[in-house]
């Protein structure tokens, strides 16, 4: 028997039965028989706007996978191209999928010189190297307009390997014209995540070397960010999908919602909090204020996860072993004191109040060398595949154009007054 629930209006009697599918209310029934009756849901918490097969999130049981496949699992045994490859496509490639994939995406890591030298360079000095990402990555369908054509499978699959491409090199091309040095261009016999670097750090030497324990903690911070259901960007990317704008559009105006505090400053939010305690001894202090309501503990909790973050216990052992190789440092010791603190006390352990991916992703990336400003260009260099995923399926699903209803809360109905007269 088809799960069900039974609705009766009040104002007429009349009950209708409205069907549940895959765990939400069928919204049709209510339409047909409640018709201009609409849900007001602020955010949409409560409301499923797509159906989707590429993760799933039980955040009361700490639960995050990929196409099914636990975090946990790919984190420890994959890497990120595969992964990306897995959300694009939707199961893992084999051997022969990967190698053909990694060469392409290796391959189509340049941008074109007049893109590099003459939009690039037109930027002020000191902007923000995410404010350039964004407008980059709009800027880029003008150099590939073949790609408006969206209905065009093949045409989607060139433009999505360009893209997951292409965003390390305007991250990197970003940074190296916000400090004054010259671009490095990619190299080809680089994997992802050394190839970054290089074109991030690389100054005079011949060839960029990166200790393999710090390139594994990137490849693993691209994994677990580059996907995370339904959030303010990937819904985002699926909107203005819809109207069938190209890749690179959709894909620019995700990257602007992250571009928010509340959505991709958490990491950077985590770090000037740890300023702000200032030294080891001040932690305890620092949490009494917390619980007297006096400050904000960031990096703890998350909007879905009410356990714990699945990716904080992946991200703790990577940053353990980069601190290996870098060295500890004041916010390092100040952030273990932290979290042991808060682990212990029946204040935050009674809220599930646990460190969350953003408690150490921000302190790894400050130890490879990387500015605050560049953090949520870092969160957005993997997510670019988990948006491309959605962009894709939702065009598979040929889904209509988003359009929200709203609750028309203003004036009623009035004549015009001649300005003489008001």
């Amino acid at each position: 028997m088809a799960e069900s629930i039974t609705i009766t209006d009040n104002r007429t009697g009349e009950s209708f039965e409205v069907p549940i599918v895959h765990g939400g209310v069928d919204s049709s029934a209510w339409k047909k028989n409640l018709p201009g009756v609409w849900f007001t849901d602020p955010a949409f918490t409560t409301t499923a706007s797509c159906e989707s097969s590429i993760t799933d999130i039980k955040g009361d049981e700490g639960i995050l996978r990929y196409r099914g496949y636990p975090i946990e699992q790919l984190a420890k045994d994959s890497n990120y191209l595969e992964v990306a490859y897995l959300l694009v496509n939707g199961e893992l490639p084999t051997t022969e999928q990967y190698d053909q994939w990694a060469h392409d995406v290796t391959h189509h890591t340049y941008t074109h010189e007049n893109f590099r030298r003459r939009f690039m360079d037109g930027f002020h000095f000191n902007a923000h190297p995410m404010g350039m990402f964004v407008s980059s990555l709009a800027a880029m369908s003008t150099f590939y307009p073949e790609a408006k054509d969206v209905e065009d499978p093949e045409n989607r699959k060139l433009q999505i390997t360009r893209l997951i491409a292409k965003v390390p090199t305007l991250a990197a091309a970003g940074y190296r014209f916000s400090i004054g040095m010259p671009y490095v261009y990619p190299e080809n016999d680089l994997d992802f995540a050394t190839n970054f670097m290089s074109m991030m750090f690389k100054v005079a030497e011949d060839k960029y070397e990166c200790d393999p324990a710090i390139t594994k903690a990137l490849d693993i911070l691209f994994i677990l960010h580059a996907d995370h259901e339904q959030n303010c960007s990937t819904t985002t990317a699926r909107t203005v999908g819809s109207a069938h704008a190209d890749p690179y559009s959709s894909v620019a105006a995700a990257a602007a919602a992250l571009y928010g505090p509340r959505h991709g400053g958490a990491n950077e939010a985590v770090l000037r909090m740890l300023d702000d305690i200032g030294s080891y001894d001040r932690v305890d202090e620092f949490i009494e204020g917390v619980k007297r309501g006096d400050h904000k503990l960031m990096g703890f909790g998350h909007r879905v996860y009410k356990n714990f973050d699945p990716r904080a216990t992946i991200i703790k052992e990577a940053a353990d072993n980069v601190f290996k190789v870098t060295g500890t440092n004041p916010r390092l010791d100040i952030a273990l004191k932290l979290e042991e603190a808060a682990l212990n006390d029946d204040y935050f352990k009674s809220r599930k109040l646990y460190p969350n991916v953003d408690f150490y992703s921000g302190l790894i990336y400050q130890s490879l060398g990387f500015p605050p400003e560049m953090f949520t260009v870092l969160f957005a260099i993997p997510r670019v595949a988990g948006w491309l995923s959605h962009w894709s399926e939702m065009l598979e699903q040929d889904s209509r154009i988003a359009r929200p209803r709203q609750l028309y809360v203003g004036a009623d109905v009035r004549d015009y007054v001649p300005i003489a007269n008001r």
